[in-house]
């Protein structure tokens, strides 16, 4: 096929995303956003002075001892000691990750990548409560539609499962042990931690925790209990996906859940409270791990990654969110749900809402009440009027005992209410100009007000086209279409991962979910979000490990991924194109197909990488766990393509799949294996491509898809560190609240905060970065340089095409001892700074994998 660009017209919100860094040379690191001028302002560094300590030696769960993973601590407190290095300890992990967190000044901080055992540093994120999507007033998720877009409800009703038997841990804001949708004694009594259903969990920061230093309500200070009751909402939503039983039926309504409480009643947490959750669940000897919780921009190297990648190791399956910055384009997937065993969970919308209903001729009409109307009747009705726009008066008594259709347009609701009820209006629709159900707000309750609901714009045209329409209010409710349903949400992030690993593996309902809610917030809510998709999954995983129990951990993937249905692109479903394999992974879970499927396939997914290495071929093994024999039928189909470094840009693809056999068959308790050459895309620039390998029987049976993604080229020419419209690379002197451009002059006292920094933009992750002193007279190295011993590795991109990174030097510089030696103030005179940076899975060796740039003259004088 043709490469050709495919047009639409995205609606999409850009939400500006900001975020703790994965780096800071010595002074910390902020995300900012260039203004056209010389002059920017600071965001200051989110948790700036937190970093994860990572050891050399393995942790405990990946086969150290505890003796020895603890004698490495105190052989890196020794030595820090003995270099004079000041940090206050946070954390210490010996478990799943081997290291610390801990708090340290900018200027000790340049000092701690020569410990003897320092095996990385990365910064501890401060992560976001999860912000769900909220739809309008009077439109409500239909939780049970959720259920039947993956099978769950097949795999419960025909199957007669429940997760009976599994535990499943929830890591979130808690859960509330009062609900009775979750065995708890309801508002009017008391239910004490632990519960039937709610057995195991921890708090450990406490209501009034919350770690970003920007908000008002800011509290580092964690006061954990034995109690993770919910007082923030998203957890108590999360678990109900998963496994509520009662007004809201969960996927896997008898599991036993572990709530892991990392946050507090409002605000933000820290990736290290995460990784000591994480550990006691791990202790605690969970099944299921849900995450609906990450960071954005990030490797599948960082800390919180590594950790849920030892729990797979040790017998647990962990899924979690992928992200929420589907509006932040290309590579933005987070961690953990990046994590190379993870499984990391796209949304797609739901298919159906609730909402009330009135009937006009027959037909049944779903409204949502406008903010400020007054009730609306459950019986009673009248002739229905259509009066366009409504932006004007209407003629006086016109509309006397009848019901006003006005249309969305030009003025505010609260304006055509307010003509229709004037004319004599009963009560007043207002149908949508786009589709979809409507809500909105009328602004203030209107005088002599008559009540006034928005209706989707089919039912406006339904009753434009009656001859003589007649409404009827009643007091049932019903599910709806959601136009957007069964297409991945707007808010969904893109992968693919950093370091090319196919990201997200899989989707699943995540907007427009209807489920519990803490009893003094309404005890029940629609909320959107991959948050919500990742606990389909998670009860998922614990209908599966019930029908399977022999199920390895590391083996749940390949088999959701399996039997997985691709949805086509969200921009123009009509068109007929697969979505992004980069954006919805193997496509719509499918449980019930999952857990009645007697073929596995693997490896679950193929990473094709770079396509200027020419075509891939992988090996596939086909396992046939049926009675009879089975032939598949081999062939592949492509998913549309994507062009561009951040802005996502949807094309055609050309990649072609061959097969060393165009068909197999297998015995039954049999295997076989086919090798599937993968061809890449050759266009578009800094594309990345996919599609399905498909394994159709060649008589009735459940057909088996494997997805594959790629690179279209050369990796390394996406541009790494950027031009921006400001010109970034800068270095820049800080002044109050703003950095400033400096081209000349630029004397710096070494102060305080009188120092250079340098603001870069990173188009894109990074492998590592290292920066060299040079003399400026004659551009030779100040001995030593920067370099290995203290780069800085893993770095995400920013998170717009405009953002930047700021970076400070104090100073100093490494005086080399052996490779470990001690930091030394650089003497007063004139320098440069060379920034390097390796581009993302590069060879150091190659000149033309290194972005590079030399800073002005840069004069130190201090006083």
């Amino acid at each position: 096929m043709n490469q050709r660009h495919i047009n639409t017209s995205n609606n999409q919100h850009h939400k500006t995303f900001t975020k703790l860094s994965a780096l800071a040379l010595l002074v910390g690191l902020s995300l900012g956003q260039a203004q056209a001028n010389d002059s920017v302002s600071v965001t200051e560094a989110e948790g700036g002075n937190l970093w994860f300590v990572e050891l050399n030696s393995q942790p405990v769960a990946s086969g150290n001892s505890k003796k020895n993973v603890q004698a490495a601590k105190t052989a890196f407190r020794q030595a820090a000691a003995e270099a004079g290095v000041r940090f206050k300890e946070r954390r210490a992990f010996d478990t799943l990750f081997n290291g610390f967190s801990i708090e340290i000044s900018p200027g000790e901080r340049a000092k701690l990548m020569q410990i003897d055992g320092v095996k990385a540093i990365y910064p501890v994120e401060v992560i976001q409560a999860p912000k769900a999507d909220v739809l309008g007033t009077g439109i409500v998720g239909d939780m049970a539609t959720a259920l039947s877009m993956t099978g769950a409800n097949i795999a419960q009703n025909n199957l007669g499962l429940d997760g009976s038997g599994i535990k499943v841990a929830v890591m979130d804001t808690g859960i509330d042990i009062d609900h009775p949708d979750f065995g708890g004694n309801g508002a009017n009594g008391s239910t004490t931690f632990p519960t039937a259903r709610v057995q195991y969990g921890y708090d450990f920061v406490g209501d009034a925790f919350n770690a970003d230093s920007s908000s008002p309500s800011y509290n580092p200070v964690t006061t954990p209990d034995n109690n993770p009751d919910d007082c923030g909402g998203h957890g108590t939503h999360v678990a109900g996906i998963v496994g509520a039983n009662g007004t809201v039926k969960g996927v896997a309504p008898a599991v036993t859940f572990g709530a892991y409480r990392v946050f507090g009643c409002n605000g933000s947490t820290t990736a290290d409270v995460m990784i000591a959750a994480m550990e006691r669940a791990y202790t605690d000897g969970m099944h299921v791990l849900n995450m609906s919780i990450g960071s954005a921009f990030q490797w599948p190297q960082y800390p919180t990654a590594q950790a849920a990648d030892r729990m797979v190791a040790k017998g647990m399956v962990v899924v979690a969110s992928i992200g929420n910055s589907g509006a932040s384009g290309l590579y933005s997937a987070g961690a953990p749900g990046l994590g190379k065993d993870v499984i990391g969970v796209a949304s797609f919308d739901n298919s159906h809402v609730l909402q009330a209903v009135a009937t006009v001729n027959g037909r049944d009409i779903g409204y949502a009440p406008m903010t400020f109307s007054p009730p609306i009747p459950t019986t009673g009705g009248g002739e229905v009027v259509a009066v366009g726009e409504a932006c004007s008066a209407l003629p006086a008594g016109s509309l006397t005992g009848k019901i006003a259709l006005a249309a969305r347009g030009t003025c505010a609701f609260g304006i055509k209410a307010t003509n229709a009820i004037n004319a004599g209006a009963d009560a007043v629709l207002v149908s949508n100009n786009v589709a979809g159900p409507l809500s909105g707000t009328l602004g203030a309750a209107i005088p002599n007000g008559k009540p006034v609901v928005g209706i989707s714009l089919a039912d406006g045209n339904a009753i434009r086209a009656m001859a003589s329409p007649v409404l009827t209010w009643t007091d049932r409710s019903g599910s709806f279409p959601s136009p957007t349903g069964g297409l991945i949400s707007s808010f969904s992030s893109y992968g693919l991962s950093p370091d090319l690993a196919l990201k997200p593996d899989i989707g699943a309902p995540g907007g427009n979910i209807y489920s519990t809610y803490p009893l003094e917030s309404g005890a029940f809510a629609t909320l959107g979000g991959t948050s919500m998709s990742s606990p389909h999954v998670a009860g998922s995983v614990a209908l599966l490990l019930q029908a399977k129990p022999d199920t390895a951990p590391a083996q749940v993937r390949d088999i959701l991924q399996n039997s997985a249905d691709p949805k086509n692109w969200f921009g123009n479903p009509g068109l007929g194109y697969l979505d992004h394999v980069h954006r919805q992974g193997a496509g719509m879970l499918d449980i019930a197909g999952s857990i009645q499927a007697t073929t596995l396939v693997t490896p679950g997914k193929i990473a094709t990488g770079e396509g200027e290495s020419g075509p891939y071929t992988q090996r596939l093994t086909i396992q046939n766990n049926g009675t009879e024999a089975v032939t598949y039928n081999l062939s592949s189909v492509n998913a549309l393509s994507t062009g561009g470094v951040v802005t996502p840009a949807a094309n055609l693809s050309n990649a072609t799949v061959t097969f060393s056999s165009p068909s197999v068959e297998v015995a039954p308790g049999g295997s076989a294996t086919v090798d599937v050459t993968i061809t890449p895309a050759t266009a578009p620039v800094y594309g990345q491509y996919g599609g399905y390998v498909v394994l159709t029987p060649t008589t009735a049976g459940q057909v088996y898809r494997v997805p594959f993604a790629g690179y279209v080229g050369d990796y390394q020419a996406i541009p790494t560190v950027t031009a921006t419209a400001n010109g970034f690379p800068w270095l820049a002197k800080l002044n109050g609240a703003s950095y400033t451009k400096c081209v000349a002059d630029c004397s710096f006292s070494m102060q305080g905060n009188d120092m250079p920094f340098f603001l870069v933009h990173f188009e894109h992750q990074a492998q590592y970065m290292e920066m060299n002193i040079l003399h400026a007279g004659n551009m030779m190295p100040v001995h030593p340089v920067f370099h290995k011993t203290n780069v800085e590795e893993y770095i995400p991109r920013n998170s717009t095409a405009t953002g930047f990174f700021s970076f400070g030097w104090d100073g100093t510089r490494i005086h080399s001892n052996g490779g470990k030696g001690k930091v030394k103030e650089v003497p007063n005179g004139s320098y440069v700074l060379e920034l390097k940076v390796l581009k993302a899975l590069g060879d150091p060796n190659n000149a033309a994998h290194w972005d590079t740039w030399t800073s002005p003259v840069i004069t130190i004088n201090r006083p």
